[in-house]
């Protein structure tokens, strides 16, 4: 029986039978092909292009150029998974209109199937027009990386139970402005299981435990393929930077010693 595409009622229903949902954050077709084909539910088109493609020191310089031309490549490489894309920073910050159009041209000019946003109380607002103008929205709460000027460093949120409960408060207001779905990321694992019981969408751990409706990690940091920050959460299944250099270097050392292109006998003239 053929996979069928992934759909919000189907992530829906495995938060309701207590399936764990597997949601990876890649950038590109080949990934994307890939991820399918191991049968992921959610692939996103993170921000964290930033830092793990383009270079950048964290998300805050990336632009919607640059999350269209990712996020477009992955759906050409996507049939079953469901599709997010983050919304960069400063796409939804200054303003509802401007948070609507800019969802808006995520999925007109890409395909995805929905948008992400960090934040809680704050961007409610934002969350329940985008969602009313029928584009749907994935939540992300805790740590949020396009806030790091703020907070200064990457630190785990919800120590404290004052602050657990605020996270939780931001978690009710997503999920009342219509999200489908929130990203919990550098949560106490008891703040993240208090928050999860709570809700009735799903939630998705980065960092936060395992007491959630299911987990997110980078594809990058999986495949030990980031050279920049990599999360302490993150669980590395391979080290491919230090294979890459490996085969590259095999390779240039065959090609200065004549072994590659291997020859072939002698050209006839």
């Amino acid at each position: 029986m053929e996979r069928k595409k992934v759909n919000i009622p189907d992530i829906w229903q495995m938060k309701k039978e207590g399936r764990k949902i597997t949601k990876i954050n890649l950038h590109d077709y080949p990934t994307a092909v890939l991820a399918d084909r191991a049968g992921i539910d959610i692939v996103m088109i993170g921000d964290s292009i930033g830092m793990v493609v383009l270079g950048y020191e964290n998300t805050i310089p990336v632009t919607m150029e640059e999350m269209i031309h990712h996020a477009k490549a992955v759906v050409r490489g996507n049939k079953h998974c469901l599709v997010v894309c983050d919304m960069p920073f400063m796409s939804y910050q200054t303003s509802v209109d401007e948070a609507v159009w800019n969802a808006g041209r995520l999925l007109k000019e890409t395909g995805v199937d929905a948008v992400k946003m960090e934040g809680g109380i704050d961007i409610k607002e934002k969350v329940r027009a985008i969602v009313g103008a029928g584009i749907p929205v994935m939540g992300h709460i805790g740590l949020l990386p396009q806030r790091v000027s703020l907070v200064g460093k990457y630190k785990v949120q919800g120590r404290e139970a004052g602050e657990a409960r605020l996270i939780l408060e931001d978690a009710l207001a997503v999920e009342a402005a219509g999200a489908f779905c929130i990203v919990l990321e550098s949560v106490t694992a008891q703040a993240a299981q208090m928050i999860t019981a709570r809700l009735k969408i799903p939630t998705l751990g980065a960092g936060s435990g395992p007491y959630l409706d299911g987990q997110s990690l980078n594809l990058y940091d999986i495949l030990g393929l980031s050279l920049g920050i990599v999360p302490r959460f993150a669980k590395k299944y391979l080290n491919l930077a230090e294979e890459t250099i490996r085969v590259l270097s095999e390779y240039k050392k065959d090609v200065a010693e004549g072994r590659f292109p291997a020859r072939r006998g002698k050209i006839r003239r």
